[in-house]
């Protein structure tokens, strides 16, 4: 059974730091790509960054979050990290944790726009001005 289980939300004042995880179980990690999304009350959900399988070499970021946003994941340890540092309030959303299979074409790009295998349950991020 596949699992991805999301933690590390929770309220800050803006320009503080968040670490969130997802662990994951129940298929091999390491040749999927993982992501992150968000979704805030009334919009669409986001792509905020997905990292490559295996190596986890190649990012990509949503331009709201590069150079604040961090993604990074440790096959070791199944699990999947996003670093949020110098939050806004405009980060504030239910964040998920999605993979989707390596191919031939690569995975990340099918990924950020939302085409998953697999969804985790969201954690909550609230950040107050």
């Amino acid at each position: 059974q596949v699992q991805l289980v999301p933690s590390g939300g929770g309220s800050v004042q803006a320009g503080g730091s968040l670490r969130l995880s997802c662990a994951a179980s129940g298929y091999t990690y390491s040749r999927y790509c993982m992501g992150w999304f968000r979704q805030a009350p009334g919009k669409e959900r986001e792509g905020v960054a997905v990292i490559s399988a295996t190596s986890g070499l190649v990012t990509i970021y949503a331009d709201s979050v590069k150079g604040r946003f961090t993604i990074s994941r440790d096959n070791a340890r199944n699990t999947l990290y996003l670093q949020m540092n110098n939050l806004k309030p405009e980060d504030t959303a239910m964040y998920y944790c999605a993979a989707r299979s390596d191919g031939p074409s690569g995975c990340n790009p099918y990924l950020i726009s939302g085409d998953a295998n697999y969804w985790g349950q969201g954690t909550q991020v609230t950040v107050s001005s």
